[in-house]
């Protein structure tokens, strides 16, 4: 779940004075509950593992998220050599032109400069990134449907 959308859920329960609030997106699952008046919890739930996180560790952008993206952190050097593409803007990456459709590219497929990898939508616009090299597919390194950062590598062209 992203972190802003945990930061406003927090936000949410200490400015409305509810008791507890529980949000599950697909596997994910978030519940927010007040303990004692000055203060609240944060029980994160993916499967297999529960935190619990104390208001003021929480209100300074969740940093339990951070610590479970340190093992996908130590997994990038394992990544495959070759070509970088990188996003050329802030947006929503999306591997197929509709949900549940057939991706643009899968790891082990020839693609030739030019041709479409990807959608990034970006201000409810949607914009195909296309390759910069010819070669094969090694490795997808972001999610169907995760924001991505300016210059964040996306393919992994060899």
């Amino acid at each position: 779940m992203d972190l802003r959308k945990l930061k406003a859920l927090i936000d949410l329960v200490e400015k409305s004075g509810i008791a507890e609030l529980e949000v599950t997106e697909g596997e994910e699952r978030v519940r927010i509950s007040r303990v004692g008046a000055n203060g609240s919890a944060v029980m994160m739930h993916a499967p297999m593992q529960t935190m619990t996180l104390p208001a003021a560790a929480a209100a300074a952008s969740m940093p339990a998220p951070v610590a479970e993206a340190a093992p996908k952190a130590a997994e990038a050097p394992a990544a495959p050599e070759g070509h970088t593409v990188k996003s050329p803007m802030v947006g929503t990456f999306y591997r197929a032109s509709t949900p549940g459709g057939k991706p643009f590219v899968e790891i082990g497929q020839t693609v030739t400069e030019g041709e479409t990898l990807c959608i990034i939508e970006a201000m409810k616009l949607l914009n195909e990134i296309e390759a910069d090299k010819s070669g094969t597919i090694k490795a997808v390194l972001v999610e169907n449907g995760q924001p991505v950062e300016f210059g964040e590598p996306l393919f992994i062209i060899a």
